[in-house]
């Protein structure tokens, strides 16, 4: 990583900051108002972010994978003994000048490459039918950058859609050290699989400098994420990061080429979904000026809800409305 100090001249999309894992930038397991940032930026500014998949050199080397394989950086993160409460490794924190509680952060995901040539999907204890299936075994998924596949197995071929399953800022003070598996109004381990290249992420911010980190690198997922883990692995990608002033949210929310989405998070899976419709008709009303009842109906025929995930402590639901259905007048 640029010192702070060194790194004035950057921040462009041709030239963006560098932030690279390290002992020193990674925060272990948590989002938290009072970690040190690893980068200071300002509104506008891109940064080229490396993150490490979310496991270890021994349980990697035990589920098959050359001991060459292993990345440098997962190897040198290891000695860092500030960790927990969960065990994602995400880079960061960086700091957002400007930002304040109240703003809008967004973050836009411009690129997001493969930055290993594997992956992994594991079944852990907090998996959705964990009381049935007691078998813990850890699979090496080996990825084709070129055709863009994961190897399953013989004939199994998975189609890849790599994104950051936990991108988010810390959450307001009084959370105090959140771990960094349930996601919430800081947004986190979202698991949002529609969050690709080209996506925007607007977060709501809740302290002084936003304090962005990201990492669980996804190469592929079903929406669900059942068995806790997708094609777990390394990714790089571009991100530029924008400061909205006077524009209010409650959760956090997305952006595609074709849809707007909304999300809700809670450990009720009931709960949740209320918060994502309810969050679609708040935006409906706001941005395209509907009536709390045309807003409601419209979800109803043109909105698809669907589960995120069922596996982080708090399960995600996400209501996605197709941009299409606003026409030209």
């Amino acid at each position: 990583m640029l010192p702070l100090a060194a790194a004035a001249q950057q921040g462009t999309s041709a030239s963006p900051y560098i932030l690279e894992p390290t002992p020193t930038t990674v925060a272990w397991g948590h989002y938290w108002s009072e970690m040190p940032p690893a980068l200071r930026v300002k509104s506008g500014d891109y940064v080229q972010v490396h993150t490490l998949i979310t496991s270890s050199p021994e349980r990697l080397e035990a589920a098959g994978l050359p001991a060459a394989q292993v990345e440098k950086e997962l190897r040198d993160v290891q000695v860092v003994k500030d960790k927990g409460p969960g065990g994602h490794i995400l880079t960061g924190p960086i700091y957002i000048d400007g930002a304040e509680p109240g703003d809008v952060l967004e973050v836009r995901f411009e690129t997001i490459e493969l930055a290993i040539p594997y992956g992994y999907n594991a079944i852990g204890q907090a998996g959705f039918l964990s009381d049935e299936i007691f078998d813990r075994k850890m699979k090496i998924i080996p990825l084709d950058k070129e055709k863009m596949l994961g190897h399953f197995a013989d004939g199994i071929a998975v189609p890849l859609r790599p994104f950051f399953g936990s991108a988010g800022v810390a959450p307001p003070k009084e959370a105090g050290r959140w771990n960094s598996a349930p996601p919430w109004v800081h947004a986190g381990n979202l698991d949002n699989k529609e969050l690709v290249a080209g996506s925007s992420l607007f977060i709501p911010v809740h302290i002084k400098g936003a304090l962005f980190e990201i990492g669980d690198g996804h190469a592929a997922q079903g929406n669900g994420e059942v068995d806790i883990t997708a094609i777990e692995t390394s990714l790089r990608g571009k991100l530029q990061f924008i400061v909205h002033k006077g524009k209010k949210i409650g959760w956090p929310r997305a952006e595609t080429a074709t849809h707007i989405i909304t999300m809700g998070c809670d450990r009720d899976l009931n709960a949740a979904t209320h918060i994502a419709v309810r969050e679609m008709i708040r935006y409906l009303m706001e941005e395209k000026h509907l009536s709390q009842a045309d807003a409601y109906m419209l979800c109803s025929v043109a909105v698809d809800v669907n589960i995120t995930q069922l596996v982080d402590g708090n399960v995600g639901v996400h209501a996605m409305l197709p941009k299409v259905v606003f026409v030209k007048q």
